[in-house]
């Protein structure tokens, strides 16, 4: 049933989901056409707005921020105690279930610290439980470890790295979302109140239970004509870490660990001031990036080695550079039309309070099928869910993470991100269709649930 299921899934994926960047332009257009269907903006301010200060260039910082998150991360994945105690974790299971349990626990727990070292991570868990496995003669299903290393996409926005709950720390990051007339009634958010608060670390641990449970209880057991081995995929093979010498005195001392005393103390004093200062309170993108700025550099050593790791992994990193402007826009021309209000009224007028939460994630659910990336889902649909939140009395906090939970569940039936992976691993996306959609509908049950006694409870 499980593989009938993923090919289904894929030639239907196939067939209705255009590229990432073309849905970024549609929804432009679409968006222009709204404003002035709805709100009687014409098409020349709508242009105006799209292309304002305020709208295609306001989120380059916000840019920058997503793509050193994602590099940073995977950089960090590519370090040598990283591959040592993958390597070391893959020899563990001892069957098919096993191996699937445990690439979803540790995907799921590098992407809480960092969503991209999560994806990275779960891609070399996965392909070298895989070759591990077949190496012993241990009957495992290569798919359905593949599809464990992605699992941690579904669970990453409730971690130290999730966009909305970071951006919302602080009075900039508010009025950036929300413009200068932000209301000074609606005070930023406190980290401890989203990720750390009590409600979060609940359902985000659900998950944690849960998702690997499940991978453990789909694996094919020995003798069952469904599994696949590793060696049935073309799967690729690890970077050669042979360099040529270091030609000139520059050059080695680039590659040397003294190198990192030119900027290590630097970074390492920064983060202590963060959190002395600040604490975690105010948690936000710049200071996970400082944290895993200098964690990546400790571990790789050398400044070379760490320039040729972010040089690796920003090749995985077009999407955000080249689709956020877009956002950008969409964002900039809904506030100047007054888009975003109407339809925060609109969503307000059909859902009470005591399903404002639920309605936010299942359409949060919706976006993220059309906005792969969660900062450009939560610059286009933030405003919507805090302006909606504000005006029917719902704890904003509550808001904040029905964002953020519906944009990591459909990532389970969006390939986007899934691309790094997939080149890791050998597999293709119809190989973990099937399995990925039963784990949204686990996942999605579980989240919506949550939203909805959160929201009882706050009554």
């Amino acid at each position: 049933m499980l593989p009938a299921l993923g090919r289904r899934l894929s030639a239907f994926s196939r067939a209705t989901t255009p590229d990432p960047f073309v849905l970024a332009a549609a929804l432009t257009a679409l968006v222009l056409a709204l404003a002035w269907a709805i709100e009687g903006f014409s098409p020349l301010d709508a242009v105006r707005a799209w292309r304002a200060d305020s709208g295609l260039w306001s989120l380059l910082a916000f840019s920058m921020q997503m793509v050193l998150m994602l590099v940073t991360g995977h950089a960090l994945a590519e370090t040598r105690p990283v591959r040592a105690a993958v390597r070391a974790l893959a020899r563990q299971p001892r069957d098919g279930a096993q191996a699937a349990a445990l690439v979803a626990a540790v995907a799921i727990g590098a992407g809480l610290l960092n969503w991209g070292l999560g994806l990275v991570v779960g891609a070399l868990l996965a392909r070298d439980v895989g070759r591990e496995c077949a190496r012993r003669g241990v009957p495992a299903h290569y798919p359905l470890l593949c599809a464990a290393g992605y699992a941690g996409m579904m669970c990453w926005h409730g971690g130290l790295s999730g966009t909305a709950p970071l951006k919302v720390t602080t009075r900039a990051g508010l009025e950036e979302l929300l413009g200068a007339s932000t209301p000074h009634d609606l005070a930023p958010i406190e980290f401890t109140r989203t990720v750390l608060g009590a409600a979060n670390l609940v359902t985000t641990g659900g998950l944690f239970v849960l998702v690997p449970l499940a991978c453990y209880l789909l694996a094919p057991r020995a003798g069952d004509p469904s599994l696949e081995p590793i060696d049935r995929f073309d799967v690729a093979p690890d970077a050669s870490s042979e360099r040529p010498p270091p030609a000139t005195w520059p050059e080695r001392f680039g590659e040397s660990p003294l190198s990192l005393l030119l900027v290590l103390p630097a970074l390492v004093t920064a983060v202590v001031l963060f959190f002395v200062e600040t604490g975690v309170r105010q948690l936000e993108p710049n200071a996970i990036n400082l944290g895993f700025l200098t964690l990546g550099l400790l571990l790789h050593g050398s400044l070379a080695a760490y320039a040729r790791a972010i040089g690796e992994a920003t090749r995985h990193a077009a999407g955000i550079v080249l689709q956020f402007p877009l956002y950008a826009g969409i964002m900039g021309v809904m506030r100047a039309s007054g888009l975003t209000a109407s339809l925060a009224a609109g969503l307000t007028s059909i859902a009470p309070a005591s399903l404002y939460t639920v309605t936010t994630f299942l359409s949060a659910g919706l976006v993220n099928l059309f906005v792969p990336s969660g900062g450009g889902q939560w610059a286009v649909q933030g405003p919507i869910a805090l302006e909606g939140a504000r005006a029917l009395g719902v704890p904003m906090e509550q808001a904040v993470m029905a964002v953020a939970y519906g944009d990591q569940w459909t990532n389970m039936l969006q390939p986007f991100w899934a691309l790094p992976l997939l080149a890791i691993t050998g597999a293709r996306a119809k190989d973990l269709l099937g399995y990925t959609a039963l784990l949204l509908l686990i996942g999605g049950a579980w989240m919506g649930g949550s939203l909805y006694v959160q929201a009882v409870l706050a009554r």
